[in-house]
Parts: structure tokens; C-alpha cells; sequence
């Protein structure tokens, strides 16, 4: 089935409680901070999105600090610092499957 397929028909997951939708949004936040090791590369090329996109989401969904302050929301720091700390240099196989996995994203609301 498509993603246009499923956008027309009702999705269960609008059903959810707000509060509730809202903590496992801070818990997957959370766990993304504990796993520096989970590079943001790798997240989008396995499920095309990493923490980047996490907060221009927050964004897209009225958060009003600019997309440093966002970033820093998700990141728990700085995004410079966090490149320092835990960002390694992409290699050629990681920016092809992320280009690969990329190419899947259709726009889901």
C-alpha cells in the first residue's frame, strides 16, 4: 500500500492522546541523546530522518525558537558542540544509502 493510499483513509494514530503522544515524543528524544552513537547519517539511511529533522518537525508543528534553538531542544547542546562530541565524518557508503533511503520519503501528515 502507497503512503498516498493511506493518507486518504483515517489513521488511528490521530486518534492518540495528545499527553500521550506528547511523552513518547520526550522519551525518543531522550533515547536519541543517550545514543550519541546512532549517527544522524545512519538514521537517514536506514529510516530517512534523523534528529536534524526531528526539530524542523518541532518547528513545523509551532515550536517558534529559530532552527539553532531547535536543534539544541533535540540535541540537548549546541549543534556545534554536538558535531564536536559525537559526529563522525561520512563516508561514501553512508551518504549513497542515505540517498537511497531518502529517495522513499513521501511527505506523511
Amino acid at each position: 500500500m502507497s503512503c498516498d493510499s493511506v493518507l486518504n483513509e483515517p489513521d488511528p494514530i490521530d486518534d492518540l492522546d495528545d499527553a500521550a503522544a506528547a511523552a513518547a515524543f520526550r522519551r525518543l528524544v531522550r533515547h536519541l541523546r543517550h545514543r550519541d552513537d546512532a549517527q544522524n547519517i545512519d538514521l537517514m539511511g536506514l529510516a530517512g530522518f534523523c534528529r536534524n529533522c526531528l526539530a524542523d518537525w518541532i518547528r513545523d508543528a509551532g515550536y517558534t525558537g529559530d532552527k539553532e534553538a531547535a536543534r539544541t531542544l533535540i540535541h540537548g547542546m549546541p549543534s556545534a558542540e554536538w558535531k564536536v562530541n559525537h559526529q563522525t565524518a561520512a563516508t561514501p557508503e553512508q551518504l549513497a544509502r542515505m540517498e537511497e533511503s531518502m529517495k522513499r520519503n513521501e511527505r506523511v501528515d
